[in-house]
Formats: structure tokens, sequence, C-alpha cells
């Protein structure tokens, strides 16, 4: 790339030489989520593993960090929010029983700053190594006027696999099947907006030690990255029959966990079962806002649900507590038309 440069393009704003460089800088990341043969060029191509397929249905998935950048501007720290976009769509894949396969990014910035981009992508490499699937391409968009110079957007997206036959399907799902929790790392990537209402994000120190918070600063406990549930739900997927599963997202308890489970049946979780996290009581003190709607808009520590059948709760928890998740019993499904009832 050394004979490509435009001098009147860089007096547009747009330096395609910054652009070579993050691509060098970001070739180490990569590098780590490659295990096979990745074929480059205009597109990225990943040969498909059909071990153990004998119907493979492709699952996709598309998200991206939301307004949670904004804290990482005010932090200037940028090498987690990848984290939080490949997890946002690995996540919901899982809910199919899908494994990930590829991931793909895309940033557009007001400005390419080499080393910020490249810090970027190095999230996006760790969220792809804890998930287990290869970072084959993606797209650094420079766009002066349209975006503010030290500003970006991060999104993606996934592609994963299933074998038809094991698919999580909700259709055996009955009453007295019990709901297990997978804890959260935090707000993850939903509900920032009205985070940012609340404390007045651009007007106070970030930096400083909250001790509702354990001495953890604000910034810090709001950048924390989105927990990447896949390993520890494949090997559940291995062992039990799963009946459903939902990624708590923008929407919290009320709109997630309805979507995994059939009409006529419902949720039914006791609040005080809930091991909801300090940050979340911080949340609802410091904004005045009601119970009810914490839980329809926040995760409230519970990152993903699982429903298996009663017999099969015990060894659930077991094999997730094995693959290092600390999960607990959250509810059962019932007779119900309410969705979730949180009682």
């Amino acid at each position: 790339m050394e004979n490509s440069f435009s001098e009147s393009y860089k007096a547009a704003g747009v330096d395609i030489t910054a652009g070579y460089k993050a691509v060098e800088l970001m070739k180490k990341h990569i590098a780590r989520t490659i295990s096979g043969d990745v074929i480059g060029g205009f597109g990225g191509a990943l040969e498909l593993d059909m071990t153990g397929l004998t119907r493979p249905v492709l699952v996709s998935g598309t998200d991206g960090v939301g307004t949670k950048l904004k804290i990482a501007f005010l932090m200037d720290k940028h090498d987690t929010v990848g984290i939080d976009c490949v997890a946002m769509c690995v996540n919901d894949v899982l809910c199919c029983g899908a494994k990930p396969l590829l991931f793909l990014d895309y940033i557009a910035c007001g400005k390419n700053y080499p080393e910020k981009i490249a810090d970027i992508v190095k999230g996006v490499a760790e969220g792809c190594v804890q998930s287990g699937c290869a970072l084959i391409g993606g797209e650094t968009a420079e766009m002066p006027g349209f975006y503010p110079i030290d500003e970006y957007d991060l999104a993606g997206f996934t592609v994963g696999v299933v074998d038809k036959d094991k698919m999580i399907k909700n259709d055996t799902m009955v009453p007295g099947d019990v709901i297990i929790a997978l804890p959260s790392s935090g707000v993850h990537s939903n509900g920032f907006s009205l985070v940012r209402k609340v404390f007045d994000v651009e007007n106070i120190d970030l930096h400083a030690p909250v001790e509702e918070l354990g001495g953890k600063s604000l910034g810090e406990a709001l950048l924390e990255p989105t927990k990447i549930y896949v390993k520890p739900m494949l090997k559940l997927f291995e062992q039990v029959q799963v009946k459903g599963v939902s990624h708590i997202t923008g929407g919290g308890f009320y709109e997630n966990i309805p979507r995994s489970i059939p009409k006529g049946l419902g949720a039914k979780i006791k609040r005080s079962d809930v091991k909801v996290l300090p940050l979340f009581d911080l949340i609802a003190k410091t904004g005045d806002i009601p119970e009810r709607e914490m839980f329809n808009t926040f995760n409230m520590g519970v990152g993903m649900v699982v429903v298996v059948a009663k017999e099969d709760a015990d060894k659930a928890v077991e094999v997730l507590k094995a693959a290092g998740e600390d999960a607990y019993i959250l509810g059962e499904i019932q007779e119900s038309q309410d969705g979730v009832t949180l009682c």
C-alpha cells in the first residue's frame, strides 16, 4: 500500500494511510482468533467443519454496543467495548443452540486514530477468543463531518451453526420445568441511555471510587464488558436437554424471558431469589426508578436464563458451575398468560 496516498482526500478529512497503519496494528489481535485457513481479499471466507452435523443450519445475529460507547469516550478506554460487540451477537445465536463460527466488525469514526482503532479491535478479538469464533474481516470507515473526530460507532455480526435436530425448541416445555440463571457481569450493553441520564455522566468524575461498588469507580463498573456465555452453554447443550434459552438484553426480564416460552406458559420468579448486583441498586436509588421498570430495562444481575426439566435442574447447575458459571435456580415455568410473574 506504500504507493497509495491522496493529499486531496486527506485535506477533506480522510487519511487513507492512517487506515493502513490501523490494519497493521490490529493484525496481531486478529491472529489470536484464527485457527484454520481464512481466505481474505474483498470478503472473508471460512471453511465449514461438518463433523458431527447431519442437517447443518446457519444462525446469524447482529448488534452494536450502543450508547455505552459514550462511557468509553469519557473514560478514554477503548479496549473492552469490542468484547461487548461480540457478546451481544454470539449470546443471541446461542439461544438457538448455535455455536458461533465467525465474526465481522464495523467501525465508523470521525477521525482514524490508528492506535485507538487497534485498541477497539483488540477487544473484538478478545471477544472472539472467549466465544471460540474467528474474526475473519471487518470495515473501518473514516467519516469526517458525520461523526465528531473523537467519537466512533461499533457494530458487528456473527454466523453460527447448529444441527437442525439439536436446535433449542420450546415445544416440550411444561409447567414445573426449572429456570436457571447465569449471572451477568454488570449492565452489559443495554439501558445506557437511562444510565447516562441517571448519573449525569458528562458532569461527574467517573474515575472516583464509589462506596456502594466496593471502591470501584462508576466508570469501571459501567464499562465492565458483557459476559460471553458460549463455552459453558455449549458444554450444557452436550450433557442436558435444554428447553429454552433467553439472553437478557434491552427490555430486561419482562421482554426477553417470554421469548423462549410458548404461549399459555409463563415464568414464575421470586424477587428474593434474584441475585441483584449492587450497581443496579445504585441506579434505582439514584434515579428513583420503580422496581418494575428496573426489571423491564436492565438484566438486574442475570445475563442469561435456561429452562430445563425439573429432574435435570441439579445436573444443569452442576455442569454450568464446572464450566465457571455461578449458576443458580431462579424460578419455574407455570401455566400463565402473563409472560413473567415476579413475586
